[in-house]
């Protein structure tokens, strides 16, 4: 790929692609044409106007370069795959469960499968055979496409899927394998003489399902349609600030929706290029270092890594390039959004809050002057409130439900749960998509999230969001990271409950947790501090990394923590 024409990423100083929040409220409309395709209509258009735009750079674990694609490159990769999987006879509709690791293979199979109107079901990497048969059986996946390990995994539970008609494995140098398909070989082999759709879905066709993390139920099943790729503008535009030249890394597993919103569509039809890593266990020293000398100039990660990285020396990697940072999975504790910008040289943390089922609702913007620790402001294109139990507006700063307006029904957000009428009722009522989450909104239009309904404690008459709790527990510097759940109680209903993890050379002692009581006391109201601290090595987790404090309230019910 030829780089001399590629466009100079901007700089820190570069204005804001959302210059006004409120004109842009205002004035913001997307639609996509009745007849709309991911692939087609962002990539391959992108491919036809800049060819040699950097789309795609794919590195190891340790930093090493793997491949780097540009966009017309990343568009030869699509067509190869989508014929080799129309000679294997899957077509529009056909849903296949992709489980790759952050590798071009994976970029191959999604945009093969939509580039024909199949609909990819990725799932997370470290999905047991368990989750496995789940899924494919849930999503009546008639295909999977998996590295060794996966093909391990779905060997173990063959008899349980008599809908997986072809299975395919990457897997590179390891040879056949019995009754799995090669990957590497079906692409080469794919014949150019195999014709592609030129116009292969509706806007309203499905382009691909996630399933939810699961926190509090079974993971549901949620299935996007082609507009979804446009919808995705909101995100890369106004979240992720980015334009021709910039190179975004949004770390996620490819089988959470978080994937989509940092590398698929949005960014490109900005022209920016994304890079993806395989990384394992993420360092603090190893991440610092990529973003260092891949030249990233728009990052994001959960919370949970960022409260690893700024318990490093930010400062021994140069990282004046990158000039804008954001995060989302749970809220971002202001102590850590602090901690950041100070080892940074005044990068800020802009939050942002969405779900599986749509894309980035709520947001902070480098146009918008941030309040630590809050959501920030409804994203241009949706119309989202705090409602109370009547359904209705909630008065300032009282906690009441996330709602998004369906009329019209906004480009981007989903339909309803895929088989479960239930719960696409109980989501979608009175003209508004509940997302399941509480917040409240101050007097400027600012939302701060609460947690998730079932996550609220209620005490004394008192309704305490656990994450305020928890960010004035991490601002201790003997800590971490927290969990706050509540314990029932006879006196109060519930009491506040701390699982705290401590950092290095610090020791758990009752002194600690009185320590960590009263200091919870002067940064928060004094009923919501925490009754009980429990010192913890670990916190259980979603495989996307979200606290299962559905967990830790089983744990302290079954009597299993103190």
């Amino acid at each position: 790929m030829s780089t001399a024409a590629a466009l100079a990423p901007p700089g820190r100083d570069a204005p804001p692609r959302l210059a006004s929040y409120e004109q842009e409220r205002a004035d913001f409309s997307l639609r996509a044409p009745e007849r709309f395709n991911g692939v087609v209509d962002v990539l391959e258009a992108w491919a036809r106007e800049r060819p040699d735009d950097p789309a795609l750079i794919s590195i190891d674990g340790d930093g090493r370069l793997v491949a780097r694609h540009s966009a017309a490159e990343l568009v030869e990769v699509a067509h190869r795959a989508a014929r080799a999987l129309l000679a294997l006879g899957l077509g529009k509709g056909d849903r296949v469960l992709v489980m790759l690791p952050r590798v071009p293979a994976w970029y191959g199979a999604m945009l093969g499968a939509m580039r024909i109107g199949a609909v990819p079901l990725p799932s997370p990497n470290q999905s047991t055979p368990r989750d496995l048969a789940y899924r494919l059986t849930k999503g009546a996946a008639v295909c999977a496409i998996t590295d060794a390990s996966g093909a391990e995994k779905l060997d173990a539970i063959e008899q349980e899927l008599p809908l997986l008609g072809r299975r395919i494995r990457w897997a590179p140098g390891a040879g056949p394998a019995a009754g799995w398909e090669d990957w590497d070989r079906l692409c080469a082999q794919a014949s150019g003489a195999t014709e592609l759709p030129a116009d292969p879905t509706a806007a309203s066709d499905p382009l691909l399902a996630f399933f939810t993390s699961g926190t509090v139920s079974s993971p549901k099943l949620v299935v996007h349609e082609h507009a979804y790729a446009l919808a995705h503008v909101r995100t890369a535009r106004f979240w992720h600030d980015l334009r021709p030249g910039d190179v975004h890394w949004t770390v996620s597993d490819t089988g959470w929706a978080k994937a989509a919103w940092g590398g698929l569509f949005g960014q490109w039809h900005e022209g920016a290029c994304v890079l993806q890593v395989a990384l394992g266990k993420p360092d603090a020293d190893t991440v610092m270092g990529i973003i260092a000398e891949h030249g990233v100039t728009s990052f994001c990660a959960p919370p949970t890594l960022y409260r690893t990285l700024v318990q490093s020396d930010l400062t021994r990697h140069d990282v004046s390039r990158l000039r804008h940072c954001t995060g989302a999975g749970e809220p971002l504790n202001p102590e850590v959004i602090r901690q950041w910008r100070a080892g940074t040289s005044g990068l800020t943390i802009y939050d942002g809050y969405g779900q599986t089922e749509n894309t980035v609702l709520v947001a902070n913007y480098r146009a918008v002057p941030v309040r630590e620790g809050s959501m920030g402001k409804p994203v241009p294109g949706y119309d989202v409130a705090v409602l109370d139990e009547d359904g209705r507006p909630a008065a300032v700063d009282v906690v009441g439900n996330v709602g998004v307006r369906t009329d019209p029904h906004p480009i981007g957000l989903f339909h309803g749960y895929d088989g479960d009428p239930a719960a696409t009722a109980e989501a979608f009522r009175d003209g508004w998509y509940y997302t399941g989450d509480k917040a409240r909104v101050d007097g400027d239009g600012h939302f701060w999230f609460e947690g998730r309904s079932d996550d609220v404690i209620t005490s004394s008459a008192y309704r305490i969001g656990p994450f305020e709790v928890e960010s004035a527990i991490v601002e201790h510097p003997a800590v971490v990271e927290a969990a706050v759940v509540g314990r029932d109680d006879p006196d109060r209903t519930q009491i506040v409950c701390a699982f705290v993890i401590l950092a290095a050379g610090q020791r758990p002692s009752r002194e600690l947790a009185r320590e960590l009581q009263d200091h919870v006391k002067r940064l928060t109201a004094p009923y919501k501090y925490p009754r009980e601290v429990h010192f913890v090595e670990e916190l259980p987790k979603t495989i996307s990394g979200k606290i299962r404090r559905s967990e830790l309230r089983r744990r302290l019910a079954a009597g299993e923590i103190g």
